[in-house]
């Protein structure tokens, strides 16, 4: 079982007649089940038309009333984005996954004030997406890399998010669903919201968890994972400790006070029972001793 998303999601983008949109929503139905999964796209000036056989509505409303969709890709630009989160979720949608990066900081701040109470889960923004191997993905991470298996991955690093993949794949350790939370300071889904997920799921067996400096949400997810986590997560901090105040790698990564350094994370992961790593090249391999031990 994955979460979030499997082979029978139904998904439309907003955004799909701009050249990324229709890239990447090209690549996402020709993986898998991605034929099946991609149903609709959304452009409010190019209603009754389609892409490649996707048919294109002028609202969210109408896409999801026509095709059945419940998830949402964006790839709007940045001035428009947030707006489209806006839609997707007076639209009710299970699932927002915004790939845009550059969103105004205010924007974010409006629209996750106006999310407040509603059913819609978000993925990002910033992020490049999720994927449950095999089965379907939505957004922007290469198919390829990843095998079927049982342990869970989650990332506010796009590219840290491929090298943990690549690294398990190459072991021989396939994943149940990868998600890559994004790094901006306003998102949606936080590590410890996917955690609570894979904690549930009965074919995640283990979670490799990465994150960034700047903020608190690891150290708050690593709290949780010592009371509550049945599976071992194995973590890594992308990023060195910078200057107070100065920022480094995505908009999030803002070291304040003192607080939200590698060191300090990590300091308490490890205290956490979090199996960290200070070495990226060697997340696959904490994670493979750690499986071997437990059988």
């Amino acid at each position: 079982m994955a979460i979030l998303i499997d082979k029978n999601t139904r998904v439309m983008t907003q955004g799909i007649t701009g050249k990324t949109g229709q890239f990447h929503t090209r690549m996402c139905r020709d993986y898998a089940n991605g034929k099946n999964c991609f149903v609709a796209g959304v452009n409010p000036k190019k209603p009754g038309e389609d892409f490649e056989g996707i048919p294109i509505y002028a609202t969210v409303k109408e896409a999801k009333q026509a095709s059945g969709a419940t998830v949402s890709v964006i790839y709007v630009p940045p001035p428009f984005a947030a707006a489209a989160i806006d839609e997707a979720v007076e639209a009710e949608l299970d699932l927002v996954i915004c790939i845009t990066e550059g969103i105004p900081v205010r924007d974010m701040l409006r629209t996750r004030y106006k999310m407040q109470g509603r059913k819609t889960r978000l993925i990002g923004p910033n992020c490049p997406g999720i994927i449950t191997p095999d089965e379907i993905k939505i957004g922007i991470m290469p198919g390829h890399i990843h095998k079927k298996g049982r342990i869970g991955v989650v990332s506010r690093s796009g590219t840290l998010t491929y090298e943990a993949v690549g690294q398990l794949t190459a072991l021989g350790l396939g994943q149940s669903s990868c998600v890559g939370i994004g790094g901006d300071p306003i998102n949606g889904l936080k590590h410890l919201d996917v955690l609570r997920l894979f904690n549930d799921d009965p074919e995640t067996d283990a979670v490799v968890m990465v994150g960034e400096i700047g903020g608190s949400d690891e150290e708050a997810c690593a709290r949780w994972i010592k009371d509550n986590m049945k599976k071992p997560v194995v973590g890594f901090i992308a990023g060195i400790t910078a200057p107070p105040g100065k920022r480094m790698g995505h908009a999030g990564a803002i070291i304040s006070g003192g607080q939200g350094g590698a060191d300090t994370k990590l300091a308490v992961m490890e205290e956490c029972g979090i199996h960290i790593t200070r070495n990226p090249a060697e997340m696959g391999r904490v994670m493979q001793k750690i499986l071997g031990s437990s059988k």
